[in-house]
This record gives structure tokens, C-alpha cells and sequence, in this order.
């Protein structure tokens, strides 16, 4: 009954409908030479594949394909039975796979071979697998980066609490912080801040933290440990992470309880420690005595006990030829202004400085103080001639080295965009709907950014 409804469609219509049902189909005589090809036109150009029509159907197939399709003949192909095969072509130097449906139409062993193509395919699993080494590469670099952090807060000896600001609780701490807390990380992670350190209203808590770490000086929170009920002074510092906003808090002891000394002293022991320039002190003969957070950033050094009794040398780019140069000239005039070298990290990286050394020889063993600044840092963070009189674009300049490329083109944006406005409007003599078209800005969209930019008290001429 079917094959009778097939008998009354046209021969050329069949040929339609069997090309847009698939991809390219073979008519092969028992002979095996090609009697018919029929493509579809997305499969490509019809003239290389009307080259097949009258070939053996051995030359169109790679050795592989070839042997496996006369496997597969000699042993699975029955009578009006279709078979599954995935073969390759060659043609023009070019392969490309094939998923046919192979049948037998007739006694005489008449062959109809239905294809789809399989690049497709090919293409989205090649894509698919793309995807995941992405994702497993990415997955490492953040497993990586979770380890780096997790190091730097259990090597550092203050005690350290994450908080967040939207929960006031508890995201992370370090083994000095539960110590001193006298609880176990497990009972301390998302527990209320305010539940653990008493001396402010749990209201007033967070608020009080946040201004602290808005402030410019370096001031402390004096409360008590609910646990342990110890003295501690807070200090916290403001940072935004994964769309939160986030204080770093470290418990430190009072300042009433800390050891009494020279205002003098104890502020070049808080200079030494917390300056954002490099600091080193040196034995004569160039081995490194102490060094500072600022130096250990600058050359990836893991602590200070990694770098103290190491030769200074072996941070300089030209060793101990620009130790024995800068030490010359210390001993002989006691001190040296602007010199520039490269430090070595422990990273096999390079990094430009400018160092000055102030030789301290009245002491039973003369000591040789050095300060040193990326010079890098100090190039990008220099005013340009040219945008010296645009306070946005200096403030833009000034971020360098302390946001990320985001951050600063977002504000470089909004700076131009406001620049932009202004201009059209003085081009225009303050006409808003001149300066609209000439920005091709609908009035609306105009007035928006007026009133963003605080631009709307600009009176119209």
C-alpha cells in the first residue's frame, strides 16, 4: 500500500523530498558503481559531489570506512532491512563524516544509502569539550586561590575576622581568632560579630566598625571577648567581595595594656611596620637584619623569617655588584638618594625600584636603613602634562595601581561621557534640544544624564 502512494509521486518531487530530508543520498548498483547522487544544497556545492556519479563506490571513502562498510555488507545487510553506519568521506583532500542508513532495495542487490552529516555535530562536541577544560582550568585557579588564602590568614599571627556588613555575621576567621576567642571555627562561622565581642550595642555594632574603617587614622575599638571576657582593641578595614560589602577586623591587644615606650620609638616601630614603601635594615656587609610587609609584598616573599639572614644580593637584578656599589657609597657619604635597580622576587619576577640607604654608624654595629618604592607605581601614579587641568582625568590617573582596569575605564567613561555633554552644550549656546540631536540623544535620555551628572543647573540662554 505504501509503495503503490510512493508510485504516484512524481520522480522529480521524490528527489526534493528525499534531499531536504536529509543531507545526501546514494544510489548504488550491485556493481558498486554510483548510479545517483542526490545532495542537499546546504551540504555545499552539488557540482563536486555530481563528480561521484559513476565511481566505484570504493574511491569515495577513506581506508578505514571502506573496510568497515564492506564488513558490515557482507554481514548485516539484508533486504529492505536499514542498517546504521557512520563513514568518511575524502574528497578534495578534504574529510568529512557521514552517518548513513544503508538498505537494500532490491534482489539484485541495489543499494540506497540515506546520509546526515556529521560535522555539526562534531563541531558542538569539540565546542563541548572546550568548555569543560575551560571550566576544569578555572576550577583549579580558584581551588589555587582559595589555598593562597587560606595560607596567608593562618601564617599571619594577628587574630582575623571576615564580617559581613549586610548580616553582621561571621564569613571567615583564622585559627589566631578562635584561639583567642576560645571557641571552635565551626561554632564562630555565621554567628553574629556583636554575639562575640561585647562593648557596643548590637545595633551600633556594625556602624560602629564601619566608621572605623572609614576613618583616615588608625583608631581601634576597645571591647570584650563575651567567651573569654579579654581585653581586645578592633581595627577594621572595608573591602567588597562577590557583590558584598566587607570588613577585615583584627583583635589586638589595648592600647592601655600594651607596654609603655618612647612616642618616638613606638612611632617609627608603627612607620616600619605599616608603611606602604619597602623597608630593610642591613648588617654592614649587606646582610638583610629586618624587613617589612611592604617589602615581603613587593618581592613575593613568603614571611620575614624567610628573608632575614639572606644577603641582600640576592634581591638585586645585578647581585652583588649593585650591593657593593650602593654600600661604597653609604659608608663614604653616609648616605644615597634615587638609586635606581630591579629587585628579583622569589617568583623568578622583576620589579623596577628606586631605593635611598641612610647609614646609621654610631651604633656597635653600624646598620644600613633602606626605603624603597616601585618605581613602576610611582610613573603611573604621576600627572600628565596634558591632563593637568582636568581634575576627573587626574583623579582617573590616580587609580592606577589601586582598582582594577574595570573600575577605571568605567570611571573614564562616565568622565568623558560628562565632558561630551558639556561641550555640546556650550557649542550650542545651553540649547538642550540642539545638543540632544547633536549627541543623537532623545531629550529624555539627555535630561537623565543632566540630572546624573548635575548638569540641570545650567540656566537655558
Amino acid at each position: 500500500m505504501r509503495r503503490e502512494a510512493l508510485l504516484r509521486v512524481p520522480p522529480a518531487l521524490l528527489a526534493d523530498i528525499v534531499t531536504s530530508a536529509c543531507d545526501i543520498a546514494l544510489v548504488v548498483a550491485p556493481e558498486g558503481i554510483v548510479d545517483l547522487v542526490l545532495t542537499n544544497p546546504q551540504l555545499g556545492p552539488s557540482d563536486r559531489f555530481a563528480q561521484w556519479q559513476g565511481k566505484p563506490l570504493s574511491e569515495l571513502f577513506g581506508p578505514e570506512s571502506l573496510q568497515k562498510l564492506q564488513r558490515r555488507m557482507e554481514s548485516e545487510v539484508e533486504l529492505h532491512r536499514p542498517m546504521v553506519l557512520e563513514l568518511t568521506h575524502v574528497c578534495d583532500a578534504i574529510h568529512f563524516p557521514i552517518r548513513y542508513t544503508l538498505t537494500r532495495t532490491d534482489e539484485d542487490g541495489t543499494l540506497l544509502m540515506i546520509g546526515r552529516d556529521m560535522r555539526p555535530i562534531a563541531e558542538v562536541q569539540q565546542q563541548l569539550v572546550k568548555a569543560q577544560l575551560a571550566l576544569e582550568r578555572d576550577y583549579e585557579a580558584q581551588r589555587e586561590l582559595e589555598t593562597r588564602y587560606r595560607v596567608l590568614m593562618e601564617a599571619n599571627p594577628s587574630a582575623l575576622l571576615i564580617v559581613s556588613m549586610s548580616t553582621g555575621r561571621i564569613v571567615d576567621l583564622n585559627g589566631s581568632a578562635t584561639t583567642l576567642i576560645g571557641a571552635t571555627r565551626g561554632e564562630l562561622i555565621d554567628a553574629p560579630v556583636a554575639n562575640e565581642l561585647e562593648g557596643r550595642r548590637k545595633g551600633e555594632f556594625i556602624d560602629a566598625l564601619a566608621k572605623l574603617a572609614g576613618s583616615d587614622l588608625q583608631n581601634s575599638l576597645d571591647l570584650t571577648i563575651r567567651r573569654s571576657k579579654r581585653k581586645v582593641a578592633v581595627s577594621a578595614t572595608l573591602f567588597r567581595a562577590a557583590g558584598d560589602r566587607l570588613l577585615l577586623c583584627r583583635l589586638g591587644q589595648p592600647e592601655a595594656m600594651r607596654p609603655k615606650a618612647d612616642d618616638m620609638s613606638e612611632l617609627s616601630e608603627r612607620l616600619f611596620h605599616k608603611s606602604i614603601d619597602a623597608m630593610v635594615f642591613l648588617e654592614a656587609d649587606g646582610t638583610i637584619r629586618a624587613a617589612n610587609d611592604a617589602f615581603l609584598y613587593l618581592t613575593d616573599a613568603g614571611s620575614a623569617a624567610m628573608v632575614q639572614g639572606r644577603s641582600f644580593a640576592d634581591f638585586l637584578s645585578r647581585g652583588s655588584i649593585d650591593l657593593n656599589v650602593m654600600l661604597d657609597n653609604v659608608k663614604r657619604i653616609g648616605h644615597l638618594r634615587h638609586y635606581v635597580t630591579r629587585l628579583n622576587t622569589d617568583f623568578s619576577g622583576q620589579v623596577s625600584v628606586e631605593l635611598s640607604a641612610t647609614l646609621f654608624a654610631e651604633r656597635a654595629s653600624p646598620t644600613i636603613a633602606l626605603v624603597i618604592r616601585d618605581s613602576n607605581l610611582a610613573d603611573a601614579t604621576r600627572i600628565l602634562p596634558g591632563v593637568a587641568g582636568n581634575e576627573g582625568l587626574r583623579n582617573v590617573m590616580q587609580m592606577v595601581g589601586y582598582a582594577t582596569l574595570r573600575d577605571i575605564v568605567a570611571e573614564t567613561t562616565e568622565i568623558i561621557e560628562k565632558m561630551c555633554i558639556e561641550t555640546a552644550l556650550e557649542l550650542t549656546g545651553n540649547n538642550r534640544v540642539a545638543a540632544a540631536e547633536l549627541l543623537s540623544l532623545s531629550r529624555q535620555s539627555l535630561y537623565v544624564k543632566l540630572r546624573k551628572f548635575g548638569l540641570l543647573s545650567k540656566e537655558v540662554d
